[in-house]
């Protein structure tokens, strides 16, 4: 594939050939300069290496791969490079390189060495501050900077480069030898029994050795299957030279093949000689036979009608199959509950490997935001299963406002707790490292010492855990990672890893692309999400319970809110699909699978194969999948997948990931556009699957934003169904500029986005440009986006911008929380679009629903219908804290906006006004306002118009209470008009804010 690279790539490779001559100014050499000391162990090899700065691609990792063709650049002075040994060391030297090729003429740079010992927070100063000539004629663009003492981290502080440029290593190499430490491998694993069935309890053998040349303390040893820690256990104090077999027990297990993988001292307390031989994957997998017998599941549960209305009867049909080596006679009981109602009905015989449909007795009066559909088969627990753990399956059913979930969502501060309740402030103040604002519902409860947690007890059968929380950022920024103690009824389930890598940024809010991960003033963006599928299923009314044990290191934990779901079983592959293992693909190996999913992709955009199956487990994707443009036509190949459908076992199941962030990928297609997920031209089909980006950060840093989870022209009937997406810049931006490859140009038309779950972007969940029409997002959740969750912004750059409007999208059934940037929804110019059914909370500075001309959009014309809404705690304050937004806000920056209807939608518990009209150059006029309840506007009016806004609304049977500002607030100056005919409240007129 012809990846297209960047300028200074060509160049670096160029300089490296000899092929460009560049003359760099003499400088004399420093007092300092010495010449290379005998050879001694370089200890630096490999090891973990950050920077304080990198410059374009010319990163850390490039000054300790023991290659001097490759090399780190800052990009500013001053700058450090630290390597972290792991342990102490006794040092002798200092080694610093460049490439010795004439081309890298002689050059000073001033540098300082420090060093910190393995229990120390603090560096040292090894060696003062000097210049150090780098000559390739003279020292081979070598110098050895002579230091002794004993330490575990090493850094470079360099002040200034006569080159011109920032800091520059090619290798740094730290020569000494190990001091006296433990080191703490695993010298092998096994378990008990070796051939284990369904029916058994396993238990898995780690042994632990100490093979380092001083006494290790105690500490613990997590083992792991197909990645995800299924248990834990004490490791004793080994002196040097002892092992322990630590027997770790996992229960039972669902028949299957399982990568065992084990890490003794998760948490790194103990400092050792080599941190990187801690894990251990065992040789063979554990592989879990079927125990002979009857085995019933639920397979599906139909319910009629499909999409019901509020308070229609609803009946349903349960699909049972026995995946079991015997047949099951009539007259089980599959039990279905739907909210509070529980209903049954009797299956018939069952043959081994049969399915049969079994008709539930009874209905269910659908209610508004629609219900979870729990259905078990053999309730009364009659039959002799094989196993028992599989009974129970769960879907949603949509039923008015907002997304039918598959999960339930606990808030902590509901639940019961030990720890500290935090809470917003009234204004729910924003960007100032303010944890409650940032919570749903704007409370969240914080773990400080060991003992304290937070415990819900589920209304459902579950089998995994979802939980919104946040740790702190490491003293560098960065991120780091830290356990929580999952218990089930008092029993110690498994450790839960919690991660701050994708939180924690700095700088102003008002310019998202000038924040940073550097650590400094105050921070947003707190929370992040971590999700564990457990080994089995809990039933209803299971106390879960996240607690801080002693192993749980983090300086505190604060939990936000827990999902707890039941996901079904993985699919099978369906008979007309091709696997991506048939091209090369592996499961779990952390092996890049790019190019096996590439070749997948292309036979069955060729017509080789008829569809694309992702199987079930983790596969790591390094590279965006698209078209090769063998014509190279545009400044990057923008060429997406056409006429492709790929399908995976479940979000849950099939997991793509990437673990390099999309500003140090190289090679990508688009530099916005990242390394992951999908380039979509046209026709494609994608569903259950998950796409797991590495972004860290929207804008800051060196423009390191995020990438893009699905991105394209989209074309016609694309339909994208139950995928997972997080940690993108943007989840999906449906729409490409007219310029990027005219030919090829065309507008999304007919796309539809259903069942997405999209989390934790640093910008827009779903947008719809570039004259995208005739386009849904239904019944899909988002939650801690970084711009606008859903948008539609018909923007300028399309082929005829009389024709290629923006028009007729809908965004209907979908639940919005907690954006942390911008709007809930969104629409920037365009017409017959349409926001109907949807619930949004908890937005951080901008409105809950926002219709507006900046962004320099095509005009509105025709209808936008707001309709059948929920909105709560939305609205906040920007811009420098000064401009405070509405629960709805119409802003007509500089166009009109006309032709709107807001009607049948509750506003409640706004931060400032319930609806809003901002002032603008352009007007709002005649809107209409109807079946509308607006309940406590906190710190503003339930209808405002600004000093500066024109136009008119009028009101049909609105209701408004309990405002801080009054009911109706028309500003002076203003020339807006509300014909207030039908509020059952009061018209308040009154200057200010």
């Amino acid at each position: 594939m012809r990846w297209k690279q960047y300028g200074r790539q060509l160049i670096t490779a160029a300089l490296s050939a000899g092929l460009i001559a560049v003359g760099l100014l003499p400088v004399t050499a420093g007092a300092a300069t010495a010449q290379p000391l005998a050879e001694a162990a370089n200890l630096a090899l490999s090891k973990p290496i950050e920077a304080s700065s990198s410059t374009q691609n010319y990163f850390a990792t490039n000054a300790n791969d023991n290659s001097t063709s490759t090399y780190w650049e800052s990009s500013g002075h001053p700058s450090t490079l630290t390597v972290k040994l792991g342990a102490n060391a006794d040092l002798e030297s200092i080694v610093v390189k460049l490439n010795p090729d004439a081309i890298w003429s002689t050059r000073t740079q001033s540098i300082e060495v420090l060093g910190r010992e393995q229990s120390a927070d603090n560096f040292t100063s090894l060696k003062a501050r000097a210049d150090y000539t780098f000559n390739p004629s003279g020292n081979q663009n070598t110098v050895t900077i002579a230091v002794t003492g004993r330490y575990a981290d090493v850094q470079l502080k360099i002040f200034s480069n006569s080159s011109g440029y920032g800091g520059q290593v090619a290798e740094f190499q730290v020569m000494g030898t190990p001091a006296p430490n433990p080191d703490l491998t695993l010298a092998g694993l096994s378990w008990d029994p070796p051939q284990p069935t369904e029916s058994d309890e396993i238990k898995l053998n780690a042994i632990v050795s100490n093979t380092g040349s001083a006494a290790a303390a105690a500490t613990t040893v997590n083992v792991s299957l197909d990645g995800t820690v299924a248990g834990s256990a004490p490791v004793p104090a080994l002196g040097a030279s002892e092992s322990a077999t630590v027997p770790v027990t996992i229960g039972k297990r669902a028949q299957g093949r399982y990568t065992v993988s084990a890490v003794v001292d998760p948490t790194d307390t103990i400092s050792e000689q080599d941190n990187s031989n801690n894990s251990r994957t065992a040789d063979a997998e554990l592989t879990v036979g079927q125990s002979p017998g009857p085995d019933l599941e639920v397979t599906g549960v139909t319910s009629n009608p499909a999409n019901p209305a509020v308070g229609s009867n609803v009946t349903f049909t349960v699909r049972v199959h026995n995946r079991g080596t015997s047949a099951v006679g009539a007259g089980s009981v599959t039990r279905l509950t739907a909210g509070s109602t529980t209903l049954s009905g009797i299956a018939p015989a069952v043959p081994a490997g049969e399915t049969a449909t079994v008709d539930i007795s009874g209905s269910w009066t659908a209610t508004s935001g629609g219900a979870t559909l729990t259905a078990t088969a053999d309730a009364a627990d009659v039959v002799d299963e094989t196993n028992e753990d599989n009974n129970v399956f769960a879907r949603s059913i949509v039923v008015g406002r907002g997304a039918a979930v598959p999960y339930v969502e606990y808030e902590a501060e509901d639940a019961k707790y030990e720890g500290t309740l935090l809470e917003a402030d009234p204004e729910r103040t924003f960007g100032h490292t303010n944890f409650a604002t940032e919570s749903s519902g704007r409370k969240s409860v914080r773990l400080n010492s060991t003992g304290q947690y937070v415990e819900v007890i589920s209304t459902s059968a579950s089998n995994s855990l979802v939980v919104r929380n946040s740790i702190p950022d490491a003293s560098g920024g960065g991120g780091r990672e830290a356990t929580l103690s999952l218990y089930a009824n008092g029993t110690f389930v498994q450790k839960v890893t919690l991660s701050s890598k994708h939180s924690w940024l700095y700088g102003n809010t008002d310019a998202p692309e000038g924040l940073t991960n550097t650590p400094g003033g105050e921070a947003r963006r707190l929370f992040d999400e971590s999700h564990v599928l457990l080994a089995q299923t809990y039933p209803e009314g299971t106390k879960f319970r996240l607690q801080r044990d002693a192993g749980d290191v983090a300086a505190y934990y604060i939990v936000d809110l827990i999902d707890l779901e039941q996901v079904a079983p993985a699919a099978s592959k369906p008979a007309a699909c091709t696997s991506i293992t048939e091209y090369g693909a592996i499961p779990n190996d952390g092996i890049d699978d790019t190019g096996a999913i590439q070749r997948a992709v292309t036979a069955d955009q060729n017509g080789t194969i008829e569809c694309v199956w992702i199987p079930a487990g983790q596969w790591r994707q390094e590279q965006k999948i698209l078209t090769d443009d063998p014509q190279d036509r545009g400044q990057f190949n923008q060429v997406g997948i056409r006429d492709v459908t790929i399908r995976g076992a479940g979000m849950w199941h099939s997991q793509l990931y990437t673990l390099t962030p999309p500003h140090e990928a190289g090679g990508i297609n688009h530099p916005h556009e990242g390394n992951f997920g999908f380039d979509i031209d046209d026709n494609t089909k994608i569903s259950d699957i998950a796409i797991f980006g590495s972004g860290t950060i929207r804008g800051g840093d060196g423009n390191q934003e995020g990438g893009v989870g699905l991105n394209g022209r989209f074309g016609k009937d694309t339909k994208i169904t139950n995928v997972w997406i997080e940690h993108a810049n943007v989840a999906a931006w449906v729409g490409r500029d007219y310029d990027n490859i005219p030919a090829l140009w065309g507008p999304g038309d007919g796309v539809e986005f259903s069942g997405m779950r999209i989390r934790n972007t640093y910008a827009d969940g779903v947008n719809f440009s570039n004259g995208t029409r005739n386009s849904v997002v239904f019944n899909s959740s988002f939650r801690n986006t970084g711009d606008d969750a859903l948008a539609v912004w018909a923007n300028k750059y399309v082929r005829d911008q009389s024709v290629d409007i923006g028009h007729d999208n809908v965004f209907r059934n979908n639940t919005v929380q907690l954006p942390w940037r911008a709007n809930g929804i969104a629409v920037y110019g365009g017409y017959g679009n349409k926001i109907e059914n949807n619930l949004v909370y908890d937005t951080m500075n901008y409105p809950g629903i926002m219709l507006a001309t900046d962004h320099d959009p095509l005009p509105f014309s025709g209808q936008t219908l707001i309709a059948n809404n929920g909105l709560y705690r939305t609205g906040g304050a920007f811009w420098g804290e000064a401009q405070e937004f509405g629960a709805i806000t119409l802003f007509a920056s500089g166009l009109n906006i006309p032709g709107v209807m807001i009607r049948d939608t509750d506003i409640h518990d706004s931060t400032y006004d319930g609806i809003q009209f901002k002032s603008g150059g352009g007007a709002t006029p005649d809107v209409k306002i109807k079946d509308v309840r607006i309940s406590k506007s906190n710190n503003g009016a339930g209808i405002r118009a600004h000093g500066g806004a024109r136009g008119s609304a009028t009101l049909s049977n609105v209701a408004i209470t309990d405002s801080a500002d009054g009911n109706i607030l028309v500003e002076p100056g203003s020339q807006f008009v509300i014909n207030d005919g039908a509020t059952t409240q009061s018209t308040t007129r009154r200057g200010g804010d």
